[in-house]
């Protein structure tokens, strides 16, 4: 199911001493089955783009098309629940939205209130549960008796159990551990493949970005800088630097390494596995020299 973004621009507080623009002249096309990365400073849009994506916040001029239904500035939109059903996001500390008696409830609520029979939600709830690995013994349990990563996972199979084809990320990993990061992380990047989803991930960590996504879109001041491959926007250190964004460690590294030995690896290294290799090519090539 393909996304596209024509000409967005989104204004908070419209005709008040306090408005605010933004977005702007945003237009992007998400292929289906896309894994996207959003990039880009605080107060850049990033977050804002995404809640205009299942209609929490609506366009003051342009259009956002998701599949076959269209959300278009100044227009009464009938289909938003529609919307909501294809396109889950899964925000900063989902935990805080947990709010019922037991782990089944919780999980359940989102997918009966869109039309399922209580026997059914209670199955998707089993399968969300063990999707995002807590076994079912805690499904009678009160969410607020689990452990904080516990509870992070019960938000998410909550999302999860709607079968959304579109999974937003808003800075998922927030207030996480590295270990946590990355088993949240790899989490989503198996559902994204099993599922044959469209994933949108807005993210502080260039890391992140580098390693699990097709493309990213970095955001400056309310609207698209630049966009490309994780290697074609990482090449590009010195646009970076300007918008204020750090680089990943492996390209840091990569740029002392260069800078050093006065070399140049063939490609930006977006994982150590790829810095190792390139280093292994350098030292073979000074070796036949």
């Amino acid at each position: 199911m393909d996304i596209t973004i024509k000409d967005l621009e989104h204004r908070y507080q419209v005709h008040s001493p306090f408005e605010r623009l933004a977005l702007y002249d945003v237009n992007l096309m998400i292929k289906d089955g896309t894994y996207l990365a959003i990039i880009g400073h605080t107060g850049s849009g990033k977050s804002t783009i995404l809640q205009h994506l299942n209609g929490l916040l609506k366009p003051t001029k342009g259009t956002l098309s998701i599949g076959t239904h269209e959300i278009t500035a100044g227009k009464k939109q009938k289909n938003l629940k529609a919307v909501r059903r294809l396109v889950g996001i899964v925000f900063q500390f989902p935990e805080h939205q947990l709010f019922e008696e037991t782990v089944e409830k919780d999980i359940s609520f989102g997918p009966l209130n869109f039309g399922v029979s209580e026997d059914d939600a209670k199955v998707k709830a089993k399968e969300a549960l063990l999707r995002v690995g807590l076994p079912l013994e805690i499904l009678q349990k009160s969410p607020f008796e689990l452990s904080g990563g516990q509870m992070r996972r019960v938000a998410i199979a909550g999302v999860l159990a709607m079968e959304p084809k579109v999974l937003v990320l808003d800075e998922p990993t927030a207030g996480l551990d590295p270990k946590g990061r990355k088993e949240i992380m790899d989490l989503f990047y198996q559902l994204h493949k099993d599922k044959q989803l469209t994933t949108i991930l807005v993210t502080h960590s260039m890391e992140d970005a580098a390693k699990y996504a097709d493309e990213i879109v970095v955001m400056n001041k309310g609207t698209i800088e630049m966009r490309g491959t994780p290697r074609e926007v990482y090449r590009s250190t010195e646009t970076l630097k300007k918008l204020g964004l750090d680089l990943p460690e492996t390209i840091k590294l990569q740029l002392q390494i260069e800078s050093k030995l006065d070399v140049k690896f063939d490609k930006v290294s977006l994982t150590v596995e790829e810095m190792v290799e390139q280093i292994k090519t350098v030292v073979r090539r000074d070796d036949t020299i």
